[in-house]
């Protein structure tokens, strides 16, 4: 089954403050690793149980990795759908908890 996938309106500006270069990498690892068994945890996939953000999501929180960039997303399975809340840099040294409370800079 493929899923739907949709950016939330603060994931969407997330992604057009980054560089082209990221974006349309960020765009191939989003469309490769969410678009089948977003749910099946993986070297680059998480869920993150008992998460708790700046940002609304529907528990549970996953976070896919590419690169020093995290997307945090849910999933609706019932739909068939991905939303995608955030897109954040995790810097060097930083925590997931850390990085689910930081505005984006970048």
């Amino acid at each position: 089954m493929k899923f739907e996938l949709e950016l939330s309106e603060a994931a969407a500006e997330n992604l057009s403050a980054l560089r082209a270069f990221d974006q349309r990498r960020l765009a191939s690892d989003i469309e490769e690793q969410l678009s089948h068994e977003p749910t099946v945890a993986t070297r680059n996939r998480k869920k993150l149980d008992d998460a708790s953000a700046d940002f609304e999501f529907v528990p549970p929180l996953w976070e896919l990795r590419s690169g020093d960039i995290r997307v945090f997303y849910d999933v609706d399975e019932s739909k068939g759908k991905v939303t995608i809340r955030a897109i954040r840099r995790k810097k060097q040294g930083q925590t997931t908890a850390e990085t689910l409370y930081e505005k984006n800079d970048d």
